[in-house]
């Protein structure tokens, strides 16, 4: 905030996200980290905090919950959907956006992270940069339909991986080039597969999240989807702040006392509220 020049008395509410050490949405059980009671008295800003709890407690996943912001997102760009919003972190997920309807929402397969499990395990490296490795290489394609045959490919979304669901070491028979661009053409064509699980193909896919900055990545993802691809930037959103807004505008539905989640995104059986918020007022003191 100092770096900014914000003035806390200027922010009416702060959305913390922590950190999930545990998450077991099955026991209805999910727990982040983070001392919200403590930020809120350290900064004299009251915070929204626990956003996963009311959902899991409800049946739900408990994620993802950035697609309420996507939607939100969507609407006010003006861009006209269908609209898919494709995000590429470790792992892929996709928003599908159609106007005023609730969103569906769902993780795809692997994102970047095999890619970067590949690069540090054979070069020390955690990224391939501007995907140029994969670029030099070739696609086995053999081991790419071995890869897509993975039963989560075909399970109904709802639903959610985690990071390590997946592994690249189906390819260490290969050359690092040829296996950084089967595990890239990998995280395409199952984003591709995403697609015969929404209600239509999207009329538009944008793509956030570290996958945007790999042009190989996108290059693929245009080869590969069944409509044209933009990045974030390239529509005008700050794609590399995408989810730090997404909880503040989250903080602001805590405020406002709307949903957070819905059917399509967590499996909750109806739209659910959720979120706590603790005053700065009534914080107790941060220690060290």
């Amino acid at each position: 905030m100092r770096a900014e020049r914000l003035d806390p008395a200027s922010v009416d509410i702060l959305g913390f996200h922590g950190q999930t050490v545990l998450h077991r949405p099955q026991s209805r059980l999910t727990v982040q980290i983070g001392d919200a009671p403590a930020l809120a008295e350290r900064l004299g800003v009251d915070v929204a905090y626990d956003f996963r709890g009311a959902d899991v407690a409800a049946g739900g996943e408990g994620a993802p919950l950035v697609p309420a912001y996507h939607r939100a997102l969507v609407a006010s760009s003006g861009i006209e959907g269908p609209v898919a919003v494709i995000n590429i972190g470790g792992v892929g997920n996709v928003t599908f956006v159609d106007g005023d309807a609730e969103p569906l929402a769902f993780d795809t397969g692997p994102g970047n992270a095999l890619i970067d499990d590949l690069m540090l395990a054979r070069t020390g490296s955690p990224v391939d940069r501007d995907g140029a490795t994969a670029a030099e290489g070739r696609v086995d394609e053999a081991i790419l339909q071995s890869m897509l045959s993975h039963p989560y490919f075909q399970k109904l979304p709802p639903k959610s991986l985690d990071r390590n669901d997946f592994s690249f070491r189906a390819t260490d028979e290969l050359s690092l080039e040829d296996a950084a661009a089967t595990l890239t053409a990998f995280t395409a064509a199952s984003l591709a597969l995403a697609f015969s699980q929404t209600p239509s193909a999207p009329r538009r896919a944008i793509v956030c999240g570290g996958g945007a900055h790999n042009p190989t990545l996108m290059r693929a993802l245009a080869d590969r989807l069944p409509c044209p691809v933009a990045t974030a930037a390239e529509v005008g959103w700050m794609g590399d702040a995408i989810e730090a807004q997404a909880f503040a505008f989250l903080a602001v539905r805590v405020l406002k006392g709307l949903p957070l989640t819905f059917p399509g995104t967590t499996g909750v059986s109806a739209p659910t509220k959720g979120g706590e918020i603790t005053a700065a007022q009534r914080g107790r003191r941060a220690i060290g």
